[in-house]
């Protein structure tokens, strides 16, 4: 060898090694954590606990790691670690005590590519995020509980529903996309100013691009991409479908807004998109968030949280009670006997049907629609269960570990319609009922989700009797993604 290319070869190899002690140094770094940081189980170099998760029930694996490091714990996806929080007295603490020190999103690579700076209702912080929650907020008030033609609207999609479900004729078929059609159009009638009918091609599309990116943003894939962006951004794989989806919803809510522009009257606001852009004309200077771009993706937020959780309840809801046929009769006598069949439930009727109300939150309990939580980071230095939290910190309030806590709820694992009723068979409140999540970020449509739940659930019970093919058992397993989704079934709906 030429002494050149000798020195080239030495001076190659004393490069790869100072890149690899650098890596070495920079992981031993970011691995030491500082005195009273949470623990958590051992991770591979580099990689941390990505091989450790279980990728169908992430949320189940996380539980049982609370057993054994606590209720406050770290684990590390690449460099990135993530204290996550179980249990409803740490929750509560977190959310609620601490509201304002856990209130702000934490960075992350994938929201950023779909979310191009602040943005967005559910991912942005400071400033936009309080104005466009409480611009939201105000607009789902004034078209949604404040109207009570919105009663009305959710009764006559609920007499859509039906009607759809008769034209089976007592044949086995899949209720899902039916359920995903009617909640919707609840939420379509206050951002769009319409519905849809359930054969339109467009709504169709939409319905599908939702359901796919509220299964990708929760699952390992979206984990894997945060924790390694760079090489993630390259590789082929399901995690893409995150980004065409969003695009493709964007897209169509594009389409909308442009109609809008058309027949804007600034008097007269049809919905959130009219009075979105009517509030734009009078903030282009501001930094609120008030701009086209914006728009869609609150619109984008609106659409996914109406729809998806809500829907995945009454789905749920279908499973339990064809599982239990004795609760769905003394559901169905309930209904008789403060309704009667002919006809339609009102929000005047729940607090005469307590036994209904409590199946509906244990439904909403055991269905676990949002396993985790969003991120949340920690504003400044802090501590939780005796343990330090240094500001930056990135934290994930379990809310499966709330709606299972052994401490707060008698049979945690058991359908049992009773945790929510008392010694009378009043209905009964209790704090670990969290599906909505709880503080500052808690679910801002969550008075519309009770209405939605309350009037669909009971128009179809008083309407049909549900069950399944002989000798089949409805899974109560699900797939969990941002929501947890059941498998496929096939039911039939026998009219009363």
């Amino acid at each position: 060898m030429w002494p050149c290319d000798l020195l080239l070869w030495l001076n190659l190899r004393s490069t790869l090694l100072f890149i690899f002690v650098a890596l070495l140094a920079v992981y031993f770094l970011n691995r030491k954590d500082p005195p009273h940081f949470p623990p958590g189980p051992p991770g591979l170099p580099v990689l941390g606990n990505v091989f450790s998760i279980e990728s169908q029930q992430p949320h189940i694996y996380l539980t049982k790691l609370a057993d054994v490091y606590g209720n406050v714990f770290c684990i590390r996806l690449g460099r990135h670690k993530t204290v996550f929080v179980s249990g409803w007295r740490m929750v509560k603490e977190a959310l609620v005590t601490q509201a304002d020190n856990f209130v702000d999103r934490p960075y992350s690579p994938m929201v950023t590519r779909i979310y191009t700076g602040n943005s967005g209702l559910f991912f942005s912080n400071g400033k936009v995020w309080r104005r466009q929650r409480r611009f939201a907020m105000t607009m789902l008030r004034t078209f949604g509980l404040g109207k009570s033609s919105m009663e009305q609207r959710i009764c006559d999609e609920s007499r859509h529903l039906q009607e759809t479900m008769e034209r089976e004729r007592g044949e086995p078929f899949d209720p899902v996309p039916l359920l995903n059609n009617a909640v919707a159009n609840i939420i379509c009638q206050i951002v769009f100013g319409r519905r849809f009918n359930y054969s339109d091609h467009n709504f169709q599309r939409m319905l599908k691009n939702l359901t796919e990116m509220a299964y990708l943003e929760g699952s390992v894939w979206a984990l894997l991409y945060d924790a390694f962006p760079a090489l993630m951004k390259h590789l082929p794989g399901p995690h893409n479908g995150i980004f065409s989806s969003s695009k493709s919803l964007e897209a169509a809510i594009r389409e909308q807004i442009e109609r809008h522009k058309m027949d804007l009257d600034p008097s007269n606001p049809r919905d959130y998109i009219d009075s979105f852009l009517i509030e734009e004309k009078h903030n282009r200077s501001s930094d609120v968030g008030f701009e086209e771009g914006n728009l869609v993706l609150c619109c984008l937020d609106l659409f996914l949280a109406g729809s998806e959780t809500t829907s995945k309840t009454l789905q749920w809801g279908l499973i339990y009670l064809i599982r239990n046929p004795h609760i769905q009769e003394k559901v169905q006598a309930e209904i008789d006997r403060v309704i009667g069949q002919s006809r339609l439930p009102t929000m005047a009727d729940r607090p005469n049907l307590p036994y209904t109300d409590a199946v509906i939150h244990e439904i909403q309990r055991m269905g676990n629609i949002v396993p985790l939580n969003g991120l949340r980071k920690a504003a400044k230095d802090t501590t939780l269960g005796g343990y330090f939290i240094p500001k930056g910190t990135s934290v994930m309030p379990n809310l499966t570990s709330v709606l299972f806590d052994k401490n707060e709820w008698e049979t945690p694992d058991s359908f049992n319609p009773q945790h929510f009723l008392d010694a009378e068979g009043k209905f009964m409140r209790r704090d670990a009922f969290l599906p909505f999540s709880a503080g500052k970020r808690a679910c801002l449509g969550e008075g519309l989700a009770r209405m939605e739940l309350f009037l669909f659930f009971v128009g179809l019970f008083q309407k049909f009797h549900f069950s399944t093919l002989d000798g089949v058992e409805l899974s109560t397993e699900g797939i969990t993604g941002a929501t947890r989704t059941p498998y496929p079934f096939r039911i039939y709906a026998k009219s009363r």
